[in-house]
C-alpha cells in the first residue's frame, strides 16, 4: 500500500510539471528554448520558485487568519506598523549585497573558479554582517525612539526589541541564497524560504497554546517572536547547505579561502553594485515606511479614535491585501523566467523576441488580471467573513479586484525593463507611483478616510502600469 501511494504521488507530481510545461509553452511558448525539459535550470527553477511561493504565501495566509481571530484588527495594525522598520534594515544590510553575491558568482558555472566565487561570498557576508550587527544595536537600543517619534505607536517598542534579533540571521541565509541564485541552483533558497515560513507559524502556534494552557494571556509579541525563531531555522539550513556544497566539490578550507589581494578586489566589486541598489531600496522603504505610518495617522485626522485607526488599517494590510496578492506568485515566477531571456536577447539585439515577449505578458497578465478581479467581485465578501469574520475585509477585497490586471501586467514587464537594462526607469515609476499614493493618504483620508487611500492604490497602479507600457512601446 505505501509503494502504491508513492507511485501515485510520483504521478501527480509528473502531471503538474506537464501542466505547469504546457502553462508556460502556451503563453511564452516561442520565447523559450527549444528542450523544455525540467533539466533546464530556468524551468526547473521557475516551477520551484513557483511551488514554494504559492505555499508560503498559502501557509502565511492562514497564519495571518490565526493572527487576526487571535489577536484582532488593532492587534494586526500594530504588528504590522513593525514592517516598515524590517524592510529598511533589510534594504540597509543585504539587499544589495544579496544581488551583488549573485551577479560575480554567477561566473562560477562556467569557469569552476570556485575560490573566486567562495571569496565573494565570504566578503559579501563579512561587510553585510557587520552592518547588521549595528542595524541590531540601534534598532534595540532606540526601540523606544523609533516607536514613538518614528513610528508613532509606542506599543510597538517591545516588538522591535524582538525583531532586531532577527536581522543578523536574515542576513546569513540572504548572502547564502545570493549564492545559490548565481550559480542557478534556486532549490536552496526556495526550500529556505519554506522552513522560515512553517517554523515561524509553527513556533507561533505552540508558544500561544502553551501560555493559554497555563492560564496565561499571549499578546502580539509572540508573532515577532516567531519571526525570530523562523530566521533561525532558515538561517540553520543555508548554513548546512553552502557546508554541504563546499563539502561535494572535495575543496580544503585553503581551496575555498580567498587570496589576500582579493579582499579588497571582490569589496570594491560588490560594493559598486550593492551601494546604489541598496540605496535605491532604501529610497523606496522610506517612502514605504512613510505611506505605512501616516495611515493610521490620517485616518485620526478624519475622525477615528486611535483604536479604530490601528483596526482599520490592520484589516487592510494585514487581510485584504495579502490576498488580493496572493496569486501574484504566478506572475512573479514568470517575471523571474523572463528575466534571463530578455536579457539574452537584448545583448544578441533580438528585438523580435523581446517585442514577443512584451506581448504575451501584456496578454497573460491581462487574462489573469480579468479573472482575479472577476473572482474577488464576486466572492470578496464571502471570502472576508469566512477567513477574518470580518466584513470590512470583504469590502476592501472587492474594491481592490480591480488592481489585479494593473498589478500583473506592471510585474512582468517590469522584470522586462530590468532584462532591457532601463533598471533606472523602474526605480522611477516606483516612485512616482509611491508619490501619488502619499499624495491620496495626506490630502484624501482626512477628506474621505480609507476609501480615499483605496483610490490611491488604483489610481497609483494605473499610472505605473501606464507607464511600463509607455516605457517598452518601440517594440510594440
Amino acid at each position: 500500500m505505501k509503494s502504491l501511494n508513492f507511485k501515485g504521488n510520483t504521478m501527480n507530481l509528473k502531471s503538474s510539471q506537464s501542466s505547469y510545461q504546457k502553462f508556460l509553452r502556451y503563453n511564452i511558448g516561442d520565447l523559450l528554448p527549444g528542450n523544455l525539459s525540467w533539466q533546464n535550470p530556468l524551468i526547473a527553477g521557475t516551477f520551484i520558485l513557483t511551488i514554494t511561493g504559492l505555499l508560503s504565501r498559502f501557509i502565511g495566509f492562514f497564519y495571518r487568519i490565526f493572527l487576526s481571530r487571535m489577536f484582532g484588527a488593532e492587534g494586526m495594525g500594530i504588528y504590522q506598523l513593525t514592517a516598515p522598520i524590517l524592510a529598511l534594515s533589510f534594504s540597509v544590510t543585504v539587499a544589495g549585497m544579496q544581488t551583488a553575491i549573485s551577479k560575480y558568482v554567477a561566473g562560477e558555472t562556467a569557469t569552476k573558479d570556485y575560490r573566486s566565487s567562495s571569496g565573494h561570498l565570504a566578503v559579501g557576508f563579512t561587510i553585510s554582517m557587520a552592518i547588521s550587527f549595528l542595524c541590531t544595536w540601534v534598532i534595540y537600543y532606540f526601540s523606544d525612539f523609533l516607536a514613538t517619534s518614528f513610528l508613532m505607536e509606542p506599543r510597538t517598542a517591545p516588538l522591535l526589541r524582538v525583531i532586531s534579533f532577527s536581522i543578523p540571521m536574515a542576513t546569513v541565509h540572504s548572502c547564502i541564497n545570493g549564492y545559490f541564485y548565481g550559480i542557478r541552483k534556486t532549490t536552496v533558497p526556495a526550500v529556505a524560504q519554506l522552513v522560515e515560513q512553517v517554523v515561524r507559524v509553527g513556533s507561533v502556534f505552540m508558544i500561544y497554546y502553551f501560555a493559554m494552557a497555563r492560564g496565561m494571556t499571549p499578546t502580539i509579541t509572540i508573532a515577532v517572536l516567531g519571526l525570530v525563531i523562523g530566521e533561525s531555522a532558515a538561517m540553520i539550513y543555508s548554513l548546512v547547505a553552502i557546508r554541504h556544497r563546499f563539502y561535494s566539490l572535495s575543496l580544503t578550507k585553503d581551496q575555498l579561502r580567498p587570496e589576500k589581494n582579493q579582499y579588497l578586489k571582490s569589496s570594491q566589486l560588490l560594493l559598486s553594485l550593492a551601494i546604489p541598489l541598496s540605496l535605491n531600496r532604501i529610497i523606496i522603504n522610506i517612502l514605504q515606511s512613510v505611506e505605512s505610518i501616516f495611515i493610521p495617522n490620517k485616518l485620526i485626522a478624519y475622525g477615528m479614535d486611535n483604536t479604530t485607526a490601528l483596526s482599520v488599517f490592520g484589516v487592510l494590510t494585514g487581510m485584504a491585501l495579502p490576498l488580493i496578492f496572493f496569486p501574484s506568485a504566478i506572475t512573479n515566477s514568470i517575471s523571474v523566467l523572463l528575466l534571463p531571456i530578455v536579457s539574452e536577447a537584448d545583448a544578441t539585439q533580438d528585438n523580435s523576441k523581446i517585442k514577443r515577449a512584451i506581448q504575451q505578458s501584456i496578454k497573460l497578465g491581462a487574462v489573469l488580471g480579468v479573472i482575479f478581479t472577476a473572482f474577488f467581485l464576486l466572492f470578496g465578501r464571502s471570502l472576508g467573513m469566512w477567513f477574518y469574520q470580518n466584513s470590512l475585509a470583504g469590502s476592501f477585497i472587492i474594491t481592490l479586484s480591480f488592481l489585479c490586471p494593473f498589478m500583473y501586467i506592471a510585474s512582468t514587464l517590469s522584470s522586462i525593463l530590468h532584462g532591457i537594462g532601463k533598471t533606472g526607469l523602474n526605480f522611477i515609476y516606483s516612485i512616482i507611483s509611491l508619490s501619488v499614493r502619499l499624495l491620496f493618504i495626506f490630502f484624501a483620508i482626512p477628506v474621505w478616510g480609507i476609501q480615499g487611500y483605496l483610490w490611491g492604490l488604483l489610481v497609483s497602479q494605473f499610472i505605473q502600469t501606464g507607464l511600463c507600457m509607455w516605457a517598452v512601446r518601440d517594440y510594440y
